[in-house]
């Protein structure tokens, strides 16, 4: 599961208003990525950006939870890189297609039991000297507990379920070549090196 526009200000670099109600939208399992894996730029899109996120693990199975219920159901938390095609977000009234790409789900490197509500989360391009994402994980507009809640009322979790909780402002393009760190702090750094997918079949737009 992920989260969208859950911060202001990205909320704001997106011209758009924070919601009322978390948008809530699935990321398919062969979207998942290894720390250090490849991070593959598809033939369909002409913008990949990257998104780094808090992630949350889900201890045991639940549903419809308050999120006084919800906060203990989490497990654990680490990071993600919510890889999203951007100019297919922008063309497709659903974001199921810019958001589901092999590789486009970088998760790791390992879970913590417990984070600091406060953990500053930075994401870095290696071409670029300083972070281009800079945020603590305390200004999303719903918290963790609140999203396991809402979540929860809509579908039955399950042990070993990742909920991303969005990303803060900063949202950019992967080129080929570069190399994405997402980094927050009491979990560690994520990296991914980026290259372009070589279409084996020809593909529409």
């Amino acid at each position: 599961m992920a989260v969208g526009r859950n911060y202001a200000a990205h909320a704001a670099e997106m011209g758009s208003q924070l919601p009322s109600e978390p948008i809530i939208f699935l990321k398919p399992p062969t979207t998942l990525l290894s720390p250090d894996g490849v991070i593959l730029i598809p033939p369909q899109s002409q913008q990949v950006d990257y998104e780094g996120e808090l992630a949350l693990v889900i201890g045991k199975t639940c549903f419809d939870l308050s999120p006084a219920e919800a906060l203990s159901t989490i497990w654990g938390y680490t990071i993600a890189n919510d890889v999203t095609a951007r100019d297919l977000q922008k063309h497709d009234p659903q974001w199921t297609r810019s958001k589901s790409f092999d590789t486009f789900c970088p998760l790791g490197p390992w879970v913590v039991r417990e984070i600091s509500p406060s953990a500053l989360l930075q994401t870095r391009i290696d071409r670029q000297p300083a972070p281009v994402q800079n945020a603590a994980i305390d200004q999303m507009n719903f918290p963790p507990e609140v999203l396991v809640s809402y979540i929860s009322q809509v579908m039955t979790l399950l042990p070993g379920d990742v909920i991303l909780t969005g990303t803060p402002d900063g949202i950019g393009p992967l080129h080929p070549g570069d190399r994405v760190t997402v980094e927050i702090e009491g979990i560690g750094k994520l990296s991914n090196r980026v290259l372009e997918r070589i279409p084996s079949v020809s593909t529409g737009s």
